[in-house]
């Protein structure tokens, strides 16, 4: 493909482009000298525009300023929520052993989990989901309530990164608060396209990150109550509450509320224009492939599904196949999450879900976000017909082989 082609971008689940807000605070501040912890007048000023942003995202996301935790984003946000919350609880009662978590998280959190079972004892008690990728509450109630002086912290994603589907985070939050268990929510997919209230979920820990909303990759927030007790990953200068050691990306950070205030300004009239582009895409994969299949919830709107993600499976197609024939085109999609890309195994998003392995491996999600447009629709739809019937012809002679 020519450089100078437009390219038709359907990846936005695994990253956005910055907000035209963000780009111009950023550049800003990249100019600037000054180390937020220093005493000096640049440093100073370096740390009122810290706190300005850890205001900002603060007040956007129904927090307190002090609840800001800022990270190098969501993974170690998870990272930070999962393995300090079991350290911290564990240290005040050692049988406090368990963590209940679903089986669709993201592997930012899922293999920080499997970590702490291999190498700190963890025992891991994982909640089904039903055929729309939503975890079963009553399933989730019996892991608890099997042993609740054993659980040392409950984790569920707000929206499933693959699906798109919405979560019952109030029903996980209420499960647990009858036990006195602190809950984390991996709020990275959401951001943006829900409304997040953070004081409001009761929550004790919530992740963001800025690369999902329009902000620059290598900053996040781990929101995290003030009163709970956290063991952190990193030691070093005490900076963020001592929780998350290390010299602040000034510019990152300014740049990160930039575009969390643009975006959560324009969120309920993003969400309508893009919900409108999902249903043109949908309706048109369908007229053109009669056999596709829209996974997920079908139901819009907040306790359904994000409006910007379409996750589609191919019957008789190798996922793999179909994206780089669409590639080769300026076409950018996903067979699952980007964290997974490259890796020969299907999605076990799909497989919690009841799907095979076949149907697992012949599925793409297309991902909108703010800068889709209905030409990007129409120019999939126009070569999706080709791809598809080449990747099933390849399918074919590798089966035949």
């Amino acid at each position: 493909m020519n450089n100078s082609e437009q390219v038709a971008y359907f990846d936005h689940a695994a990253t956005t482009p910055m907000v035209p807000e963000a780009i111009a605070v950023m550049a800003e501040e990249l100019a600037r000298t000054g180390n937020a912890s220093s005493l000096h007048a640049s440093g100073r000023g370096a740390r009122r525009t810290v706190e300005e942003a850890r205001e900002l995202i603060a007040e956007r996301f129904g927090a307190r300023p002090s609840e800001v935790v800022f990270t190098s984003g969501g993974t170690e946000a998870n990272n930070l929520a999962i393995k300090g919350l079991y350290w911290a609880r564990r240290a005040q009662d050692p049988a406090r052993n368990r963590i209940v978590f679903s089986s669709i998280e993201h592997h930012a959190l899922l293999d920080p989990v499997t970590w702490l079972a291999k190498h700190e004892g963890a025992e891991i008690d994982m909640t089904p989901v039903d055929a729309t990728g939503r975890i079963l509450v009553d399933e989730l109630r019996a892991g608890v309530e099997r042993d609740p002086t054993t659980v040392s912290v409950v984790t569920t994603m707000w929206a499933n990164n693959e699906m798109g589907t919405i979560q019952p985070v109030a029903d996980v939050v209420r499960i647990a608060r009858e036990h006195d268990i602190p809950v984390h929510s991996d709020a990275v997919q959401a951001a943006g396209y829900v409304p997040l209230d953070f004081g409001a979920s009761q929550l004790d820990a919530m992740t963001i990150t800025a690369h999902k909303l329009g902000g620059p990759v290598g900053v996040g927030a781990l929101l995290i109550r003030r009163e709970l007790e956290a063991t952190p990953l990193l030691h070093g200068g005490g900076q963020e509450r001592d929780l998350r050691s290390g010299t602040l990306s000034v510019p990152l950070i300014a740049a990160f509320a930039a575009a969390v205030d643009v975006t959560v300004a324009r969120q309920a009239e993003t969400v309508e224009r893009i919900e409108g582009l999902r249903r043109r895409l949908v309706e048109g994969i369908v007229r053109v492939i009669p056999d596709a299949i829209i996974n997920g919830d079908p139901e819009p709107g907040p306790d359904h599904r994000l409006p910007n993600i379409a996750h589609v499976t191919f019957p008789g197609c190798e996922g793999d196949a179909m994206l780089m024939l669409l590639d080769a085109q300026g076409i950018e999609c996903s067979t699952g999450s980007a964290c997974a890309a490259g890796v020969p195994q299907p999605s076990h998003v799909l497989l919690a879900m009841g799907y095979d392995d076949v149907a697992a491996r012949g599925s793409l999600r297309f991902s909108l976000g703010h800068t889709s447009t209905e030409a990007d629709v129409d120019r999939l739809l126009e070569a999706l017909p080709a791809v598809h019937q080449r990747a099933q012809k390849a399918s074919l002679v590798r089966g035949a082989s």
